[in-house]
């Protein structure tokens, strides 16, 4: 099997509201979002589809037939909409990332030929998107920044061996990155609020459990979670799970760039 991925961009308002629900309740519930007039984005869809090579014209389907059939349902029913007010479904559902996301995948998974939708990824925001794939439920995936210091050296190690394998990293006085942490949650959507979990509240979780505790500090020094460890990005993944797994339920996997070359992920230990 191979694997074609097509990206389309697309603009939206959308509202997050519940009109039988009173303002303070809508605005709870949704914050900034339940503004009856709207807000809008620039969202960016990436639609995978898979399929075998055909061995005669060494591809697996015509790039362009994928991008006609996104484009019909995504620029012609959605891009440049008030999706609320101007689309059939999102009258009756709450136009969020995750119903998004669901709608253009029921759109699209009959309608290719030659291959079949693997998954699709819509980016609502540089720091939020959501995504689906076959046979899997909805997942929402939210991005945080925070800045703090480390220095790697194992106590398990001699220092000639710490020197070795971990280079400048290894300077007694330490160093720092400006991380970005990814955090994915999966689950139903709700039928009535058309969310997985309610921002605020996610927002809240990983800032008290992540973000309060790692921001503008050295992990060796400063932080008892890191005591006897060594907070390489591997560890810090583990680490920031296991904090966050109470507390989030339907936690499905911890994502955190260190630089912009390097990416590391855990979604917490294989079940045999």
């Amino acid at each position: 099997m191979i694997l074609l991925t097509r990206k389309v961009e697309f603009s939206a308002a959308h509202s997050y509201r519940i009109d039988t629900w009173d303002e303070e309740t809508n605005r709870k519930a949704f914050g900034l979002c339940s503004n009856p007039n709207g807000h809008g984005h620039d969202y960016t869809l990436e639609v995978t589809v898979k399929g075998d090579l055909n061995s005669s014209s060494g591809i697996v389907v015509n790039i362009t037939d994928v991008d006609r059939i996104v484009k019909s349902v995504v620029l012609e029913e959605l891009d440049g909409k008030f999706l609320n007010r101007e689309h059939s479904f999102f009258k009756e559902h709450i136009p969020t990332t995750e119903n998004i996301v669901n709608y253009i995948w029921n759109e699209l998974k009959d309608r290719f030929n030659g291959c079949k939708l693997d998954r699709i990824i819509l980016h609502e925001n540089p720091f939020l998107f959501s995504q689906k794939g076959e046979n899997s439920m909805i997942q929402l995936t939210r991005k945080y920044h925070f800045s703090a210091a480390h220095r790697l050296h194992s106590d398990q190690l001699s220092d000639e061996e710490n020197k070795e394998i971990f280079g400048k990293c290894n300077n007694p006085n330490g160093h720092g990155h400006n991380y970005v942490l990814e955090v994915t949650v999966e689950g139903e959507i709700d039928p009535v609020t058309g969310m997985i979990i309610n921002l605020a509240q996610l927002d809240e979780i990983v800032d008290e459990t992540i973000i309060q505790k790692f921001d503008h500090k050295h992990l060796n020094l400063d932080t008892e979670e890191f005591n006897g460890l060594n907070p390489t990005a591997e560890v810090m993944t583990i680490v920031f799970w296991e904090l966050l797994q109470s507390r989030l339920p339907s936690l499905s996997k911890v994502g955190l760039w260190e630089t912009a070359k390097n990416y590391f992920e855990y979604g917490g230990p294989v079940e045999e």
